[in-house]
């Protein structure tokens, strides 16, 4: 069964991207535009793998983290965080959520699946 890839980002471009990088690769990949409907689409869905922005409107990335660790199914579920933001102050704040890797925008597609891979595997 493929690994199940859940991509919360407002960017319909970034999702596009992430979707073309891991889908040849074997994930299915699901999207959300951002970390409410993150919430939403996860319900039920058994997923694998979070790639999360930060900044989104509605909920962004930390508010999504800490209400999907809240979740008893979702509690040692991985996630990255995809983003411009790049201070050590913001990663910190992720690596305290329980965030499993950082990946600034734009991605090279080769790193970015390997990451995945590793999460995933």
């Amino acid at each position: 069964m493929a690994k199940r890839v859940l991509c919360i980002d407002d960017s319909p471009t970034i999702r596009k991207l992430v979707k073309k990088s891991l889908e040849p690769e074997g994930y299915e990949v699901l999207e959300a535009g951002d970390g409410a409907e993150g919430l939403s689409v996860s319900k039920g869905a058994s997923i694998d793998l979070f790639i999360v922005d930060v900044n989104m409107p509605v909920m962004d990335g930390f508010a999504f983290v800490k209400s999907i660790k809240e979740e008893p199914g979702y509690k040692k579920t991985p996630i990255i965080f995809l983003t411009t933001e790049s201070s050590a102050d913001k990663k910190l704040a992720g690596k305290d959520l329980g965030v499993s890797g950082w990946i600034v925008k734009p991605f090279e597609t080769a790193s970015f699946i390997k990451v995945v891979s590793m999460l995933t595997g």
